[in-house]
């Protein structure tokens, strides 16, 4: 199944034309979890990660961010699609 994911955080690694996030897998977990987790926890552990149940969607992150012009485009183990 082809999916399209969007994404309006032009400053993130990531995103492309459109508003398309070009992660081949991104994490989505509650701010409480992302702000304690380290970067490299992202989606390759997402089926280990722990539940974490919220309430709203401002409640909500995408764990796969990585800034553009960041060193560190390689350290949660995802890659951008072509």
């Amino acid at each position: 199944m082809n999916q399209e994911i969007y994404c309006s955080v032009n400053t993130c690694h990531y995103w492309d034309s459109g508003n398309h996030c070009k992660a081949n897998k991104i994490m989505v977990t509650s701010d409480s979890m992302g702000a304690s987790m380290p970067d490299t926890f992202d989606a390759p552990q997402a089926s280990t990660a722990p539940l974490t149940p919220v309430n709203k969607c401002m409640e909500t992150c995408c764990k796969t961010f990585v800034n553009k012009n960041s060193n560190e485009v390689n350290v949660d183990g995802v890659y951008r699609q072509t």
